[in-house]
C-alpha cells in the first residue's frame, strides 16, 4: 500500500502487505519485502504535533516486517542513506541517520536520534539506546546493549557491550591502506591503552594524525555526549583470537583456559 502523500523512485519492488507512509520519500532501486512499513508514527507517550518525514535512498533492502518511522517533529527528518540491508524486523525510530551500506540484522533495533555511520554492522537482536553514536565500520556483536558512543572502526563483544579490538576485516573489506590501518591501530592504543586523562588523549590524537581515517577519532570523542563503549581486555573462560596478517601478525590462536585448568 502506498499512501497519498508518499514519494517513489524508480523501479522500486514493494512486496505484499508492504506500506510506504505519508511523508516518505523513497529513492530509486528500493526493495520492501512482506510487512515492511517506512513513515510509522513515532513513538511517542505524547506527540507534540505533525510528525516529520523519513528520506530515503538509493538500492536498499528492506525484508519481513522491518519498520522505520518518521521524525518526531514536523521540521525533523529520520534517513537512511544508500546500498543498506535492514534484516527482519530490524526497527529504526524517530530521527535516527544511517550512512551508507549499513547492515541491521535481524530484529536489531534503533532507538530515537541514534546515528550509525557508513558500513557499521550491528548483529541480531543488539540494542543501541537514544542519542547514541555508532561510528563507521564499526562492529556491534549480537544481543549488544549499547548505551554509549560506539567508536569508529572498532568491535563491540555482544556479551559484555564492551570494545574487544578493531574491526579488521571490516577495515580491509572498506579498502584501507596498510598505513591507515596501522595510524588507527595507534590510535586504538591511544585512546584505550595510553593511560591519559581524556583531554591530553584528545590532545595526542590531535597533534599526532591530521588527516586519514585515523584524524576521525579525535573529533568524535570531542562530541560525544554519552560517553563511549570503553575496552574489556581479558575475556574470561575460553577465546578464540584472531589476528591479522595486516597487522603483521600470525593467523589464528587459540587458547582454552579451562582445558589448560584440568591438564595443569
Amino acid at each position: 500500500m502506498v499512501e497519498a502523500g508518499a514519494e517513489i523512485g524508480d523501479r522500486c519492488k514493494l512486496g505484499p502487505r508492504s506500506t510506504v507512509k505519508s511523508g516518505v520519500t523513497l529513492g530509486c532501486d528500493n526493495a520492501l519485502s512482506e510487512g515492511a512499513v517506512l513513515g510509522g508514527l513515532p513513538q511517542l507517550a505524547a506527540p507534540t504535533g505533525p510528525p516529520g518525514r523519513l528520506v530515503v535512498g538509493d538500492r536498499n533492502v528492506f525484508r519481513e516486517n522491518v519498520t522505520v518511522h518518521l521524525a518526531m517533529t514536523e521540521q525533523g527528518v529520520t534517513r537512511i542513506g544508500n546500498d543498506c540491508l535492514l534484516m527482519v524486523a530490524s526497527h529504526v525510530a524517530h530521527d535516527c541517520v544511517v550512512a551508507d551500506r549499513v547492515i541491521l540484522t535481524n530484529n536489531v533495533m534503533l532507538a530515537g536520534h541514534v546515528t550509525v555511520g557508513e558500513r557499521a554492522f550491528l548483529g541480531g537482536g543488539s540494542a543501541v539506546h537514544q542519542h547514541c553514536r555508532v561510528g563507521r565500520i564499526a562492529m556491534v556483536g549480537g544481543m549488544a546493549r549499547i548505551v554509549q558512543d560506539v567508536l569508529p572502526f572498532v568491535t563491540i563483544d555482544g556479551d559484555t557491550g564492551a570494545v574487544v579490538g578493531l574491526n579488521r576485516v571490516g577495515l580491509r573489506r572498506s579498502g584501507m591502506s596498510r598505513e591507515e590501518m596501522a595510524e588507527i591501530k595507534e590510535a586504538y592504543r591511544i585512546i584505550y591503552r595510553s593511560g591519559e586523562s581524556f583531554a591530553d588523549r584528545l590532545m595526542m590524537l590531535s597533534e599526532r594524525f591530521q588527516e586519514g581515517p585515523a584524524a576521525e577519532l579525535e573529533p568524535f570523542l570531542r562530541d560525544t555526549s554519552r560517553g563511549y563503549a570503553r575496552e574489556r581486555r581479558s575475556p574470561p573462560g575460553g577465546t578464540i583470537r584472531v589476528i591479522d596478517d595486516a597487522m603483521d601478525a600470525p593467523v589464528l590462536e587459540m587458547t582454552e583456559q579451562k582445558s589448560k585448568r584440568r591438564a595443569g
